[in-house]
């Protein structure tokens, strides 16, 4: 072979070299085209961003549909139907929140945390929400924001509280006011977006609706005209919770309210339970449909959920009876129950609560003092009054009736907290309990000094201290009681307190009227204050005592 010449030899590099810089050129090229096509476009991206999100699920499904074997195949995990329903929840950051709400005529905005578990339970019915809401083509754009990860964004939508639910128009915020359970957000956004009513024309609709809708509210009319629909319209568009539906079809009605007897017009209302169905019988006037509503929209017992808590506690319903036990207790009492409840339809609510649900049932056991009950508790509120009451005897059925039949008559005897009755014989503070507090403050002949503390006051523990210094100084005085109360686990009509620690003198020939001290005084402060009241109630004997009781040995205040 012959060695190649120079000249070949510098040809063919030179060709390399060419070949290696236009490969390099053309890479730079697209690396910069790309680059400028991110950089470029960010706006593009955010209005795209959003018919992307909404596709990702139309694509998922085709490709699942396309990998199928069979029928069995075809049905979706719950975590998979999850994925997708969140998916169709456009993701918020700092870049995009203000483009998103102020770009869509309606926005849903859900803030959260990830280690708020009140957020972790909201989540999945704000995204199954968002799933059916796009099934039904509501003209509304569901969206979420880590507030934890986009502080400044969350503080830009006022969002302080996890989980916080948010409604724009046209960029307005405007505050939510519905449920928190998927089927709550769904009526809710409907209303809001201009479909306070659905109107169903055929039995196949009607068979369908009822595959989705437990609770919902029923009209039938001839015509959909007239004053009585008028009101009707306002009182659908009114109410936050209830899907309101109207068909002028007697066959239709008949599929969703069976016990119908009108064929003219007629409004009743439906649930999920026992006594499903509830008729109107008064005039077409909105504020008496709505009142109608607020009595009857709930079961002859509710489960009390954190979903549904907020609806429970506001209701109109001023007569409340509380059952606290544990969660298989409660299903085997929940028939006697429901009977009981019938007898008190509209005139008593009743709520059961899983009392090893500490979020949902301390706070009302603690105002018992039960808090650490484990055991089947019965109560009642009458939030008119502002009292509660608690069942002591028998937990049977005929009890629990008459129990709440003297509530509704109201004589049943309001229950007070208190600790057991301690043994004062040594103290030189008396100890106050609820039971005692008639024959140690009230009714005694004496004068009381009472200190009103809670184990969880700071200051309170001062205050103590300088009780304690006060008692030991005007030991001896036969007049003069020093005492104290825990108000956390004591209470008394009487004892009305709003702040802690309190100092209240009550003097012995005016009880009814007891002298507010200042806890802020120092020890010499509030000494003085009683010598000047005991000076006041029988200047010549009192004078001697304490004149004696000034000589005498005695602790530094």
């Amino acid at each position: 072979m012959f060695p190649a010449k120079p000249t070949s030899r510098f040809i063919l590099f030179a060709l390399s070299l060419l070949l290696l810089i236009s490969f390099l050129t053309s890479t730079t090229i697209a690396i910069a085209s790309d680059l400028d096509t991110e950089n470029g476009n960010d706006n593009d991206d955010v209005d795209n961003e959003l018919d992307e999100l909404l596709a990702i699920d139309q694509e998922e499904q085709e490709h699942e549909q396309d990998s199928q074997v069979d029928d069995a195949d075809s049905k979706f995990s719950e975590a998979q139907v999850l994925s997708r329903a969140q998916r169709i929840v456009v993701e918020l950051n700092t870049e995009n929140w203000k483009k998103v709400t102020e770009g869509n005529e309606f926005v849903l905005v859900l803030g959260y945390a990830p280690w708020c578990p009140r957020s972790a339970e909201l989540m999945p019915q704000f995204a199954e929400a968002a799933t059916l809401l796009k099934e039904l083509k509501c003209p509304i754009l569901m969206a979420k924001l880590d507030a934890d990860r986009y502080p400044k964004a969350a503080a830009a939508l006022e969002i302080k509280g996890f989980p916080t639910l948010l409604f724009f128009v046209d960029g307005a915020a405007q505050a939510y006011t519905g449920g928190f359970s998927a089927q709550d957000i769904v009526v809710w956004a409907r209303k809001k977006t201009g479909a306070p009513v659905m109107r169903i024309k055929t039995v196949n609709e009607a068979e369908e609706f009822l595959k989705k809708y437990q609770t919902f509210v029923l009209s039938m009319f001839k015509k959909f005209e007239g004053s009585d629909y008028e009101e009707f319209v306002k009182t659908a568009a009114a109410d936050n919770e209830i899907q309101f539906v109207e068909t002028s079809n007697f066959e239709v009605a008949k599929v969703l309210y069976p016990d119908i007897k009108s064929t003219d017009h007629f409004l009743g209302i439906v649930k999920s339970e026992p006594d499903r169905y509830t008729g109107y019988e008064e005039t077409f006037k909105m504020d008496k449909i709505l009142q109608f509503l607020n009595y009857n929209k709930f079961p002859l017992v509710t489960k009390l959920t954190d979903i549904n808590s907020a609806s429970v506690h506001s209701s109109p319903i001023k007569l409340q009876v509380y059952v606290f036990a544990k969660a298989d207790d409660l299903k085997s009492l929940l028939e006697p129950l429901e009977d009981i409840a019938r007898k008190f339809k509209g005139k008593i609510m009743f709520t059961a609560v899983d009392i090893a649900d500490e979020d949902l049932a301390k706070p009302f056991l603690t105002l018992f003092g039960l808090e650490e009950s484990k055991n089947t508790v019965v109560t009642a509120f009458d939030n008119k009054a502002i009292s509660k009451f608690l069942l002591e005897s028998d937990l049977t059925p005929s009890n629990i009736e008459e129990f709440c039949s003297r509530l509704l008559h109201g004589t049943l005897t309001p229950y007070l907290k208190s600790q057991p009755i301690p043994d004062n014989t040594n103290a030189n503070v008396q100890i106050v309990v609820g039971k005692t507090f008639d024959d140690l403050v009230l009714n005694g002949h004496k004068d009381v000094l009472l200190e009103v503390y809670t184990p969880w006051c700071v200051r309170c523990e001062t205050t103590s201290k300088q009780i304690e210094k006060l008692a030991k100084h005007f030991k001896g005085l036969d007049n003069l009681v020093i005492a104290k109360i825990d108000a956390s686990a004591n209470e008394h009509p009487k004892l009305q307190v709003e702040e802690y620690p309190t100092l209240l003198f009550y003097p012995a020939g005016d009880k009814a009227n007891p002298i507010k001290v200042s806890a802020r005084f120092s020890s010499k402060n509030i000494a003085a204050f009683i010598k000047e009241q005991l000076k006041e109630k029988d200047q010549s004997p009192k004078d001697e005592q304490l004149k004696e009781k000034d000589q005498a040995p005695k602790d530094e205040l």
